[in-house]
């Protein structure tokens, strides 16, 4: 996979986000965009992932080339404010997605779950999850999801020392090879990647 963006720029109203932004993903390789809150870096994250459209310029997606309305399937996102199904349990949850985005070879929901800490509460709704176990499903979702990319806003956000060491471990354990972008301001959320986009440049 390679998503390559084409003079890309991004405006709410008057206001550019960023502008003139030419950068290329490549499979395999691992990228971080960093700047301090509220700069534009979630709203980066969800146009390289097609979510939210461009106000100028392009994006090319090939593997070979794909179109922009049929990216979702190549991509998997986890980020704090997407919302979880409440009513559902995590094992439900978990095969909801999997109907329509499957799950790395081998890798079964209840072992998911067990991998992020979440196998004693398999079978309880999500509604009554605290804010670190309903993230630590967020990540299970993406991270074992069968895609070549992984997006990832804020991927520690209300998770303690514990759930970032799982974070890094899922990290080392299941994206090697593929595409990883982290948007973040945090170094322990991507001091693994190996290229900085820092979306201040592009303002």
């Amino acid at each position: 996979m390679r998503i390559t963006l084409i003079d890309a720029g991004k405006r709410f109203n008057r206001d550019w986000i960023f502008r003139h932004l030419h950068y290329e993903f490549i499979a395999g390789h691992t990228y971080a965009i960093t700047g301090p809150n509220g700069s534009g870096k979630s709203t980066l994250l969800q146009v390289i992932g097609g979510a939210i459209g461009m106000s100028e310029g392009s994006a090319k997606y090939q593997d070979p080339e794909i179109s922009v309305e049929q990216v979702y399937k190549q991509i998997a996102i986890a980020a704090p404010y997407l919302e979880l199904i409440e009513e559902m349990t995590a094992t439900e949850f978990l095969r909801f997605h999997q109907s329509f985005k499957p799950f790395l070879p081998s890798c079964a929901i209840p072992d998911i779950l067990s991998q992020v800490g979440l196998g004693n509460a398999a079978h309880k709704q999500i509604r009554y999850y605290s804010s670190g176990m309903r993230q630590r499903a967020r990540l299970a979702q993406a991270i074992f999801s069968d895609t070549p990319v992984i997006l990832l806003d804020e991927p520690c956000t209300n998770l303690d020392s514990e759930g970032i060491a799982l974070y890094r471990q899922l990290i080392r354990d299941y994206c090697t090879g593929r595409m990883v972008i982290v948007s973040s301001n945090d170094t322990q959320e991507y001091d693994f990647c190996e290229k900085i986009l820092p979306i201040g440049d592009y303002k």
